[in-house]
């Protein structure tokens, strides 16, 4: 008997792991089971709509789902169409790799008011995420200020800055698109409570922000740092040449401070937000300068406020609990042994270790977990996998989507977009099946 493995969510993660258990486990049957119709995870639903080039990453991946022993089943839910139990019952090993699909909170008086959105709910929601359709941000502000300073904190100002025209070749949704480039916002601050030598973004996503057409990137060039060994002698050789070339680029911004162009996207550090200002609605956001000293942030006592009528938190993800799975609450990740949960149980990904990293860090996850099932999983169980799972699923009257149906997704995508964009999504899974079905 082949080992039968579900992977439970068909992002980055699920998809590494299945690449690695084909290779470990030649003979076995790899499942994906997934939420929603379509697969790719954050590729799909969480990487800016500009970058469209590290969306090709999608066509190896595609590679091995075309693979005559994978199969895939989107839209079954966990805990709505089949249970963890279930699955386990019916599988050999089950691979958890559902993600980070939360935002950390952020708990500062006022973070209730309207007009204050997590980076996960407004990434997904200008990506065209089911899960955010109805997000419908009011936009109708000249300043946003995004807390953060990290990838998606560069992201979501770039795409609240970026003209009609250096959208063109993104898959931007319409409804996404006429809101956006409806807004009146000329300003956008990022607010780190840490300097620019910890800052997160990589050096790729920074330099971006100084090719806009219509932006103006500024930098405070006190905040530089003066003696930047002496910042970065904590660090190794890898981390000290990427955190050199951040400080060199803001640098650079720092000397073009007369560049005159119709908006700004203002870098700004050592500053930690203390409470939203406003009745119902953001009006504006204080914060606090602070000092680092020996690792540690430390407020100075000394306030600023920036009004505004919009704030995007990207302070972080967190994964929700799976029934049937262990969770720390506390962490926001499945406790495991670097991915072993329970016996025939496994993690990887966000979910393993918390949101950090690119996409190709979660490849060392999935080769680990599947010399892990090698080892730990033998042939005998009897244990049927998709065959069961089909009957349940056709049992319950669950309307699943195999990889062909998303293919036929994608080609009707295709050829509804507009110009030179390259697709129209489908942003509600009611539209992924009705046209599947109609």
């Amino acid at each position: 008997m082949p080992l039968n493995i579900a992977i439970i969510g068909s992002g980055p993660a699920g998809f590494y792991s299945a690449d690695a258990l084909i290779k470990a486990c030649p003979d076995c049957r790899i499942d994906f089971i997934e939420r929603l119709p379509t697969p790719f995870g954050l590729i799909r639903g969480g990487v800016a709509p500009d970058h469209q080039t590290t969306k090709r990453v999608t066509q190896k991946y595609e590679k091995t789902a075309m693979m005559e022993h994978v199969h895939f089943y989107g839209n079954v839910e966990i805990g709505r169409d089949v249970s963890l139990d279930e699955l386990r019952q019916m599988y050999d090993a089950v691979v958890l790799a559902i993600g980070a699909p939360s935002d950390k909170k952020l708990t500062i008086p006022g973070a209730d008011k309207i007009g204050v959105h997590g980076s996960a709910a407004f990434v997904g929601w200008y990506n065209g995420h089911p899960d955010f359709r109805d997000l419908e941000p009011d936009l109708n502000t000249t300043t946003a200020v995004v807390i953060g300073n990290g990838n998606v904190a560069v992201d979501v100002a770039r795409v609240l800055l970026r003209s009609p025209r250096g959208m063109a070749e993104s898959d931007l949704p319409d409804h996404v698109s006429k809101i956006i480039h409806a807004a009146p916002i000329t300003d956008v601050h990022m607010v780190g409570r840490r300097g620019p030598a910890d800052a997160k973004f990589t050096n790729v996503e920074l330099r971006e922000m100084g090719h806009l057409n219509m932006t103006a990137p500024r930098v405070k060039a006190y905040q530089m740092p003066e003696d930047l060994g002496a910042v970065l002698s904590q660090y190794d050789d890898r981390d000290r040449r990427l955190r050199t070339r951040n400080i060199e680029t803001l640098k650079e911004f720092a000397e073009c401070a007369d560049e005159d162009k119709p908006k700004n996207v203002h870098f700004d550090f050592f500053a930690s937000p203390i409470e939203i200002l406003g009745g119902d609605r953001v009006e504006a956001i204080r914060f606090e300068r602070t000092t680092v000293e020996n690792g540690k942030t430390s407020g100075i006592g000394e306030m600023f406020d920036i009004e505004c009528g919009l704030v995007i938190p990207s302070i972080g993800y967190r994964s929700e609990p799976i029934e049937g799975a262990p969770f720390d609450q506390k962490n926001g990740i499945i406790p495991n042994d670097n991915g072993r949960i329970d016996p025939g149980l496994y993690a990887v990904g966000w979910i393993k270790r918390g949101p950090s990293g690119v996409i190709s860090s979660n490849r060392p996850d999935g080769v680990i977990v599947a010399e892990y099932i090698a080892e730990d999983i033998t042939s005998d169980s009897n244990k049927l996998g998709r065959d069961d799972l089909e009957v349940m699923l056709k049992d319950r009257h669950v309307r699943w989507t195999g990889y062909s149906d998303w293919k036929k997704l994608e080609a009707m995508e295709v050829a509804a977009a507009d110009g030179s964009a390259p697709r129209k999504k489908f942003v509600t899974v009611d539209d992924m099946i009705n046209a599947l079905d109609g």
